[in-house]
């Protein structure tokens, strides 16, 4: 068909290039697309990507491909036919033009894909990972592989032999086949029987045979070796042809595969009076699987005979045959890495990661509730969509909960968020639920989906006639005691649990009255198949989106001319839509700075003079698709924020409903602009269009290292890493948030009371907040004057007592060592432990005067503990105390009990000894630098605040419990030094909390004092 065609498009060829100058910033969108592909295929030959994973993008390429021609190849071809003075409006190619241009620019594409794949081949082998062809199977192999096809493949096959006299087979839509030439008949040689045989079967007119793959079967084999050895079922096939068709002699073997035009139009030849959509759409999937063939692929070349036998049934030209040595079905390469020895395909693939628990959210509390009180922003895959199903299965058992709808375009095909979906319409809440059932080779799924919804009694709508939806929106509506409460989800991706762990997406939900509002009313219109306007902060298309977009860029436009701060970056799959293009071109010619951040398509060609100057075009392929949208206006801080389901893309802008939406909480914002930064800050994946139309890596950017490697930066990778610190900082924040809070409410219900001399004088609620609970201990170690606490692991409260620097250690606090050793075990595990910190933080850069302390107050604790209790501390129940240094130090954990400093602690059961007794029960003489209060492990944390020393304003002085020396300075106004506090929950990093000493209330033997406290870092 192609090379038919040629001779017009060699005539036309001057006044084509022509046409195309008057739009010399555009390209087509088909050429450019295979230019994207192009970059997933190159991904196969970066050394950067482990090996196993490279051939996956091999694979990508050819599935890519395979939709590409189902679906653009094929909608060309069927405007080629019955519309042929229709032109592409930006390069004004007709469609047999782009035709032409698509076969050979993939003629060029094939080689390069099979050279990459062969080196791919050719390195796994290093690592003993094989793909055999009959011809280097062992003696071994062989015997072993006969006898696998005939158990396990075999009974399965379905062989036929095409010629004149039978039917001309339909060849199934990317489905593999087995064709090979056959001879007449056997060499004559024959018995007379096997002769009468071969004649009663009409061997005379047979001319080539074909088995088709058997499903049934496994594609990829095992071969009996060392290391992973295998062979491809259609290549293990070929070994048995001969047997298969034993009445025959074959030759020529060829795997080959039809691709099929897929594009449908679902609505055509609907009946308007009484159909079922539903069912209308399963005979138009029924009328796809037998559209026009417009690509074969083989893995050898054809002779002439076959090619003269087969095209003209096939209705194909030669130049949309593709010969080559990769497999046609690559989809094996997905599955490998599982039959390889772990230990070898850890080195082969890529680190696994699971998406991080969102940081926004505390995993303990509702995430319902959690919403309501802030808007919260997602980010997939680096962020969980768990997060959105969890919502929903709160939601489905809420009794608060009236409804919940919801827009579904890709599920997965086992959905945890359908099901939460299901069980909420069993519950009995309202469910809607709309299902575009034309989303492509989804259509499937979403028709067995929807009836699902229906059989739970959830109410089921499928959209407008004319406009796919393809926004991705969900509303909860709940009773409050002040009216109605709408939950609003928003979405850039769809609500599939399988590729929100590929694709990057946002998700937002929030319960602003006005987007709520507004969600509501789209719902409505969508079950009314009503095309409004009538949004306050929403802008849905096709009405909405692209004049909001163009009207933007024009102010920024008349910013420029004004000499105003201007700017425009979009974040999107593709750029088609012609009028968006223009626009940004009037744009670059008033002197705004445009970004486009596109993944795949760019019509638009940026650094052409006089049009696209100020137009950078850069792109991402890597490990992870990108698939947000992201629209910006402005710079910096000053810049609106849209996020949306469109791409800049005419299908989205004018043909489907889709929903774009403002982000106007500033720290959300922000979110979406580190994300930008990150991202446009990309060395490793990142490439720039150039005027040429070529893709250049920015390499040049990377810093190189000592030895002369580029050291590059891959933002996707740093952006795992960063959701996984985000979320484990923010279990962190919230433990010390949580002691934070219980400081700030002690301090001001102290402060409004008057002078409390004891714990009794203060009333249950002032006590309970004191004594308020947090999640894990609060560990300190301070300096002369100041409380010091060291608690263990499960401690049920905080004592607190004063330091107290003297000459010379207190007679009863020194022998800590005689009071109760630790068994040496939970000696050595506390010692490696402390080791282990005291080694991080010298690492991190820690000043080498508080490193050793770790050590200290670890085994000083555990000892002291030991000794009241009597029984030794288990070495996990010890927390490290990595605060301010005391006076002397401790040089190393082993030399712990030589400290000047040694901590005692008071230990009590729970229900026998209160805080107070334990504060009374300890010897006055005892300085104390640290005092645990250990309970059981269910025991609760509280922390509460005792001091035991009289003291002016500002000022300090030494424990009446102390020595006739440290009573003196009483009389002394010593200002007391600010204390670091180090809040170190589990093994995460420290936050400092500055106390400083402001008032105490002096009555023996307890009494309360005033703190400031001067928190630093994020709680």
């Amino acid at each position: 068909m192609v090379a038919k065609k040629q001779q017009t498009h060699d005539n036309d060829s001057s006044s084509h290039k022509k046409r195309l100058e008057r739009l010399p910033y555009m390209q087509n969108r088909e050429l450019s697309w295979l230019t994207f592909n192009k970059r997933v295929l190159d991904q196969g030959e970066d050394s950067n990507v482990p090996l196993l994973e490279r051939l996956t993008f091999v694979s990508i390429f050819s599935s890519n491909l395979q939709e590409f021609f189902m679906v653009r190849v094929g909608s060309l071809t069927d405007l080629s036919l019955i519309k042929k003075e229709i032109r592409d409006n930006k390069t004004l190619m007709t469609p047999e033009e782009q035709l032409n241009a698509i076969y050979q620019r993939c003629h060029e594409l094939y080689p390069e894909q099979e050279r990459i794949f062969l080196s791919i081949q050719d390195q796994l082998e290093e690592y003993g990972i094989r793909n055999l062809q009959v011809k280097d199977l062992s003696d071994e192999q062989r015997e072993f592989l006969h006898s696998y096809l005939d158990d396990h493949v075999v009974p399965y096959l379905s062989p036929q032999i095409i010629n004149a006299r039978h039917p001309f087979p339909h060849f199934e839509n990317g489905k593999l086949y087995i064709l090979l030439r056959l001879n007449e008949e056997l060499p004559k040689d024959l018995s007379e029987d096997e002769e009468a045989k071969a004649k009663n079967v009409g061997a005379e007119d047979v001319n080539f045979g074909l088995i088709p793959l058997p499903r049934q079967a496994k594609r990829l084999i095992l071969l009996p070796s060392e290391g992973t050895q295998f062979i491809l079922l259609e290549n293990a096939l070929k070994l048995i042809v001969d047997e298969v068709f034993s009445m025959y002699s074959t030759k020529r073997a060829s795997v080959i595969c039809v691709t099929r035009n897929a594009d449908i139009d679902p609505n055509a030849d609907i009946d308007e009076i009484d159909y079922d959509y539903r069912e209308h759409m399963k005979r138009i999937l029924k009328k796809r699987a037998r559209l026009t063939p417009v690509r074969l692929e083989t893995d050898t070349a054809l002779s002439a005979v076959t090619k003269e036998f087969l095209l003209p049934r096939l209705n194909i030209d030669a130049d949309q045959v593709f010969v080559t040595n990769v497999p046609l079905d690559m989809s094996y390469a997905w599955g490998l890495p599982d039959l390889v020895d772990p230990e070898i395909a850890a080195k082969l693939t890529n680190k696994p990661f699971t998406p991080a628990w969102p940081a926004c959210i505390d995993q303990n509390r509702s995430v319902m509730q959690q919403v309501i009180e802030h808007d919260k922003l997602v980010s997939y895959p680096y962020q969980s969509m768990d997060l959105f199903i969890n919502l929903l299965r709160e939601a489905a058992a809420d009794p608060a909960v009236l409804s919940i709808k919801i827009t579904l375009y890709r599920l997965a095909s086992q959905s945890h968020l359908a099901e939460a979906l299901l069980a909420a319409a069993e519950n009995g809440k309202e469910v809607t639920a709309l299902f575009e059932l034309r989303a492509r080779f989804d259509e499937s799924n979403n028709i067995e989906w929807s009836q699902r919804f229906e059989q739970a009694g959830a109410h089921v709508i499928y959209g407008f006639r004319d406009y796919k939806v393809h926004s991705k929106i969900c509303v909860i509506t709940r009773t409050t005691d002040n009216g109605l409460q709408r939950i609003t989800q928003l979405g850039t991706g769809n609500y599939n649990e399988k590729t929100s762990k590929l694709y990057t997406d946002f998700s937002f939900m929030t319960t602003d009255p006005n987007i709520g509002k507004d969600a509501a009313e789209f719902f409505k219109n969508m079950s009314l198949e009503n095309i409004s306007t009538n949004y306050t902060t929403l802008s849905v298309a096709p009405l909405q989106i692209k004049p909001m977009i163009l009207e933007k860029i024009d102010e920024q436009i008349r910013r420029a001319k004004e000499g105003l701060p201007n700017g425009l970056v979009f974040k999107t799959n593709s750029i088609t839509d012609k009028d968006t293009i223009d626009k940004i071109v009037e744009a670059s010619q008033a002197g705004v700075h445009t970004t486009l951040f596109v993944r795949g398509i760019s019509c638009i060609v940026p650094g052409i003079k006089g049009y696209t100057e100020n137009v950078e075009v850069v792109s991402i392929v890597g490990r992870l698709l990108e698939h947000s949208r992201i629209y910006g206006f402005g710079v910096a801080e000053d810049m609106e924020i849209y996020l949306s389901s469109a791409d800049l893309m005419t299908r989205n802008m004018d043909k489907r409903v889709e929903i774009a939406w403002p982000i106007l909480n500033p720290a959300l914002k922000e979110i979406v602009l580190d994300y930008l930064d990150v991202s446009l800050s990309d060395t490793a994946k990142l490439r720039m269009l150039e005027s040429n139309l070529e893709y250049t890596p920015l390499e040049y950017f990377a810093e190189e290292t000592s030895d002369g490697r580029i050291e590059s930066f891959d933002s996707q990778a740093f952006l795992i890493h960063k959701a996984e610190v985000d979320f484990e900082d923010s279990v962190v924040n919230r433990e010390e948030g949580a002691i934070a809070r219980a400081a700030r409410s002690h301090i001001n219900h102290i402060i409004e009371e008057p002078r409390a001399t004891s714990r009794e004088d203060i009333d249950g609620n002032l006590q309970s907040s004191i004594d308020l609970e947090v999640p894990y201990p609060l560990e300190v170690n301070l300096t002369e004057g100041e409380p010091g606490v060291v608690t263990s692991k499960n401690a049920q409260a905080i004592d607190i007592e004063t330091i107290s620097h003297d000459e010379e250690p207190q007679e009863a606090a020194a022998p800590v060592a005689e009071q109760q050793a630790l068994p040496e075990s939970d000696r050595a595990a506390i010692a490696e432990k402390a080791t282990r910190i005291t080694s991080r933080l010298q690492s991190e850069g820690t000043a080498a005067s508080t490193v050793p302390t770790a050590a200290s107050a670890a085994m000083a604790a555990a000892s002291a503990a030991a000794a009241r209790t009597q029984a030794p501390v288990a070495p996990e129940e010890v927390s490290l105390n990595l605060g301010r240094t005391p006076a002397s130090v401790v040089s190393s954990p082993e030399t712990v009990l030589a400290s000047e400093q040694p901590a005692s602690a008071s230990t009590t059961t729970q229900g026998t000894e209160s805080l107070e007794q334990a504060v009374q029960s300890t010897p006055e003489s005892t300085v104390t630098g640290a005092s645990a209060v250990a309970a059981p492990a269910e025991a609760p944390e509280t922390v509460s605040q005792q001091e035991s020393t009289p003291q002016q304003p500002e000022t300090s002085a030494a424990s009446d419990v102390s020595t006739p020396e440290a009573k003196e300075s009483d009389k002394k106004a010593t200002v007391i030094p600010p204390a670091e506090v180090e809040i170190l929950p589990r093994d995460s990093e420290p936050a400092t909390v500055e106390i400083q000493l402001v008032e105490q209330f002096p009555k023996k033997p307890n009494f309360w004092k005033r703190l400031k406290f001067l928190f630093t870092g994020h709680f």
